[in-house]
């Protein structure tokens, strides 16, 4: 296939500053904190030809559940003043067609593979997490339990602090030793630093945040739902702040839990506000259907405005803006200068957040 590679840079626009940027995903380096976010590019192959997408700290793929899944029915996506809605229900070919083709192609192309799994039931993630324990090409699994549990009259796992941890337990047990397992939450909760602590406490090295919010789309020609399935999930820049608060809490609460942080991100400055309220990574979803170049564009804005501000690596970046009042908006050389033989992300390793599992 001939790619269509897309210039980020302006004709004339400035050499990037050398800000290092590898951090850690749930303690494993990555190179760089870009990610794509789960549902919005399949498994990168698409993305391909417009960047060469080894170029990304990781591609997460489409959430896969065990068996083949049609999917909700039509018309199942929605557009709104800031965003979109979905209501796709996990559409995929199932695991064993997903392994033999998107993830070998990742494989042979030598790009980082996230793998996001969706089970309706404990034991279906275990065996999906068994599944790939023993598959190749894995750089970590994102775990996504915000679906309907039907051992629960449709619970939604991540609703509920023993339901979530329950699957994350059965995910930790069943993945091999070293492939961190990544939570994805959503904001539809009471208190998401609850289920934070809840789910790192049974075993996650990571958490994605957050998923998308329940929203509803009336057609007000034929005056019903406009989806099919009546309600959808919320992504694009109206749910930005909303992400923003729920990375802000948990920081707060687990300030060495790494965070992979997502919702809205169009810019780069979209993402530096992420970074500075905790999130160690970003993921881009939304803004790829209009603009397939977005992760690498955003990627170099956000380092051009890390250092911008005068930080010299990433990893300094992450959750400044919880600094104590009186300390410079701009890092200084104390502050920036860090230790040279420790490995970047080493203070947002996954090892160091096990104390918070008693």
């Amino acid at each position: 296939m001939t790619r269509m590679r897309i210039t980020t840079e302006k004709p004339g626009a400035r050499p990037l500053p050398p800000v290092y940027m590898a951090t850690s995903l749930g303690g494993a380096t990555i190179p760089n904190p870009m990610l794509t976010a789960s549902g919005c590019a399949a498994a990168g192959r698409e993305l391909d030809q417009f960047f060469d997408v080894t170029d990304l700290g990781a591609v997460v793929t489409k959430s896969i559940m065990l068996k083949p899944r049609s999917g909700r029915a039509t018309p199942r996506m929605a557009e709104t003043a800031s965003g979109m809605l979905n209501s796709i229900g996990l559409q995929g070919p199932g695991l064993d067609a997903f392994v033999d083709t998107d993830l070998a192609w990742l494989k042979r192309r030598g790009a980082r593979a996230v793998v996001s799994i969706a089970g309706s039931s404990v034991e279906e993630f275990t065996k999906l997490a068994q599944r790939l324990r023993n598959t190749d090409g894995i750089a970590g699994v994102e775990v996504n339990i915000s679906c309907p549990n039907v051992e629960n009259r449709g619970l939604v796992f991540a609703c509920d602090p023993l339901a979530a941890s329950a699957v994350i337990s059965a995910v930790r047990r069943s993945t091999a030793p070293g492939i961190p397992v990544i939570a994805k939450l959503s904001p539809d909760v009471t208190d998401i630093v609850e289920v934070a602590r809840a789910v790192v406490d049974a075993g996650a090295d990571g958490l994605s945040m957050i998923n998308t919010s329940l929203g509803l789309v009336i057609d007000t020609q034929t005056m019903r739902p406009t989806l099919a399935g009546v309600t959808g999930g919320l992504s694009g820049p109206a749910i930005r702040p909303l992400a923003v608060r729920c990375v802000w809490q948990v920081h707060a609460a687990l300030p060495t839990v790494p965070i992979v942080g997502m919702g809205g991100i169009r810019t780069g400055l979209d993402a530096l506000e992420f970074i500075l309220a905790g999130a160690s990574a970003i993921a881009v979803g939304t803004v790829i259907f209009n603009d397939p170049g977005a992760p690498i564009r955003v990627l170099h804005e956000l380092q051009r405005e890390l250092g911008d501000r005068g930080f010299d690596r990433l990893s300094d970046a992450i959750g400044y803006a919880h600094r104590p009042h009186g300390v410079p908006a701009e890092p200084t050389a104390d502050e920036s200068a860090g230790d040279d033989e420790a490995a970047p992300g080493d203070a947002l390793a996954g090892r160091e957040h096990k104390e918070h599992r008693g």
